[in-house]
């Protein structure tokens, strides 16, 4: 295995531009078809609710970086929920579908159960509830399951990169045993929740050993297992090409064990690969940002802790709409700023990889917006 290099690099993720968007002259109401400059329509939107977590994953936060020294936000620079709930609405008035709430870990957020509360009841534009869904690491869901689901969250998804618990002791590197976060996923079907996803980044030589064993626990039950590429985000995770097993090795794998089958896309744009086994005894998925870009479906647009709007997991400068709110702006003028941001986006990043514009590229952390 390569020697993994950490730049020390605190608040780095800071110093990534930022702007406050200007307000156009001319408002116009929103007609929920916003469209980028190569035709992505607006559809998701992630919303970051805490800069920190419990866990120091090598490949997210590592310890290196992200110290007892590691300048977090502060109470005052977050959103509040009235202003998280009062952005969501904007964005679901061009045409937002659905809402992930992320972190950090954002089950940290003091009372994260009031803001589903608040967020649940919203509608699309064709009346259907809006989809509501979170990511967590799991350390936590034994606690919070059933408080999740009676305040209206919809879906959820567990970050989990390994059954061994030697190996997934070291990819937290907080010493946290993989039972608890099984036991995470026991509660939160015991909640209701019937549609769980597993997420697990793959990193060669570190656990790529545990894909069958994944592929097998998860068989024969409802829920679906999604494999993920080590991805090139931010600047703290010591990225290195040579630790990405493509997708398309992933498979391989898996087919070679338990036959697989292709299934369509559940809607345009969705970056999930998905594959049934051929007995018809359960669903996998890869998402293959750095082996097959999926840039030209991208339709989301992500929300830092602080009130941040960024277009692209690989941004390099994001745009203040906290600001925005604060100045006392209108919904009618942050809505038309949004548009101008949507409209002017051409970011594509995982397709340009490698070339010589990108080498030097300052992205913010995934950390901070979410993956």
């Amino acid at each position: 295995m390569s020697e993994r290099v950490i730049p020390l690099i605190d608040e780095r993720q800071r110093k990534v531009d930022s702007f406050v968007p200007a307000v156009p002259e001319q408002l116009l109401p929103a007609t929920g078809l916003l469209s980028d400059n190569r035709g992505r329509q607006l559809h998701d939107l992630r919303i970051s609710v805490t800069d920190r977590c419990n866990f120091r994953c090598t490949y997210c936060m590592p310890k290196e970086v992200f110290d007892k020294d590691y300048p977090y936000l502060s109470h005052g620079d977050l959103l509040s929920f009235e202003e998280i709930v009062r952005i969501a609405k904007i964005y679901i008035g061009h045409g937002v579908e659905k809402i992930r709430l992320t972190g950090g870990e954002p089950l940290l957020r003091k009372h994260i159960e009031k803001l589903i509360a608040m967020l649940a009841p919203l509608k699309t534009l064709s009346g259907k509830p809006i989809d509501l869904t979170l990511t967590t690491n799991g350390s936590l869901l034994r606690k919070k399951a059933q408080s999740l689901k009676d305040a209206g969250l919809t879906r959820i998804t567990v970050s989990l990169d390994s059954l061994n618990d030697e190996t997934f002791r070291k990819m937290n590197d907080v010493d946290f045993p993989v039972a608890d976060v099984l036991d995470g996923i026991a509660a939160a079907q015991e909640a209701g929740f019937t549609n769980i996803k597993v997420n697990m980044v793959v990193k060669k030589g570190t656990n790529d050993q545990e894909i069958i064993p994944m592929a097998n626990y998860f068989k024969n039950s409802p829920i679906i297992l999604r494999f993920i590429e080590f991805m090139d985000v931010g600047a703290s995770n010591g990225w290195n090409m040579a630790e990405v097993l493509s997708s398309a090795e992933v498979i391989k794998k898996i087919h070679e064990t338990y036959p697989l089958r292709n299934l369509n896309p559940n809607y345009s744009g969705e970056v999930v690969e998905r594959w049934e086994y051929a007995d018809g005894s359960g669903e996998v998925g890869v998402i293959s940002s750095v082996t097959q870009a999926f840039c030209k479906d991208c339709t989301r647009a992500r929300l830092s802790t602080e009130g941040k709007m960024y277009l692209c997991l690989f941004a390099t400068k994001g745009y203040d709409l906290k600001e925005l709110l604060r100045q006392g702006k209108s919904d009618l003028e942050i809505s038309n700023a949004i548009a101008q941001i949507w409209g002017q986006r051409s970011d594509h990043y995982s397709e340009l990889r490698g070339s010589p514009e990108m080498s030097d590229r300052l992205k913010v952390e995934m950390s901070y917006i979410g993956g």
